[in-house]
């Protein structure tokens, strides 16, 4: 696996500690996208992210010659498409729906990765996976509450976003699995940028001088969590990193009682937890499965 950016800890505790890192990152973006887009349209902001996050990563490029290799573009065009309009969703769902319900719909993505996995690539569902799917949409059911919640375009938003995260997942993954994890975090960037100013353009680009500092600040977290969920993927299985998302629900979920005035019931902070919890047993099973299927012998890669 390539190198990335190290952290001066043991390898078992590597993965978590940028799985932390990028919870903390995401959760502020969160919280400034709210915020500017009390002035600024969502799509417009989605275009700041993607210019002012690169911006903030161009150092790292300028250091390290060589990083963006042209002919790995193709294979970052998938992730960037999904990773596109995951963005797009997330950030009007942020924008027009309250945070935990819209983050507790967001934890479904990799249940629909599982899904995806299984329609288009084949894999076996056994009990328990199957099991834990079933609890993870019987808690996004306690979430939405169809009939009893009426579904704005903030929730349906948040679900366009989980199905488009799904496969944002796998491919960064995959790619992280053969390239550098800071290529596969500044390519998203790169390649998201030329499209996010064209859809941004009807809604007005240019921000007052009064969003530049929230920009700024919004699209360093952007870049630090994409970096931080990349290195993530590339230290450990996501069965190591991925009960450490926790903490992304914790911050996000106070920051809109504290910050927005938002409240939530049981049933919806329940829900989240459902979903969180099923997805953390999918990943653990799956690490279970290759392990009962790995050869006597091989290394534990």
């Amino acid at each position: 696996m390539p190198p990335g950016v190290g952290l001066p800890l043991s390898p078992a505790l590597r993965g978590p500690a940028w799985m932390v890192l990028a919870c903390v990152a995401f959760a502020g973006l969160w919280v400034f996208i709210r915020l500017i887009s009390e002035a600024m349209h969502p799509m417009a902001i989605v275009f700041w992210r993607n210019l002012v996050g690169l911006a903030w990563l161009a150092p790292m490029l300028l250091l390290t010659p060589g990083l963006l290799k042209p002919e790995r573009a193709p294979g970052h065009m998938r992730r960037a498409a999904s990773g596109l309009l995951a963005t797009y969703g997330t950030f009007y769902a942020v924008a027009n729906a309250p945070l935990a319900t819209v983050l507790a719909i967001n934890y479904t993505a990799p249940l629909f990765a599982t899904i995806g996995a299984v329609l288009f690539l084949g894999e076996r569902v056994r009990l328990w996976r199957s099991v834990a799917l079933l609890m993870g949409f019987a808690g996004m059911l306690l979430v939405l509450r169809p009939g009893a919640t009426e579904m704005t375009p903030g929730l349906w938003a948040a679900v366009v976003s989980a199905l488009a995260t799904a496969f944002s997942l796998v491919a960064i993954k995959a790619l992280t699995a053969t390239d550098d994890p800071r290529a596969v975090a500044a390519w998203s960037f790169v390649l998201m940028l030329p499209v996010s100013f064209l859809v941004a353009i009807p809604f007005g680009v240019w921000p007052d001088g009064r969003l530049w500092p929230l920009l700024v600040a919004l699209g360093a977290c952007a870049a630090a969590g994409q970096l931080a969920l990349s290195q993530a993927f590339a230290a450990a299985e996501a069965s190591a990193v991925m009960p450490f998302d926790f903490v992304r629900f914790g911050l996000i979920t106070l920051a809109g009682v504290l910050l927005f005035g938002e409240r939530y019931d049981a049933l919806t902070l329940l829900g989240g937890g459902v979903i969180l919890a099923s997805t953390i047993f999918i990943a653990l099973r799956e690490r279970l499965v290759r392990a009962e299927n790995r050869p006597t012998g091989s290394p534990d890669t």
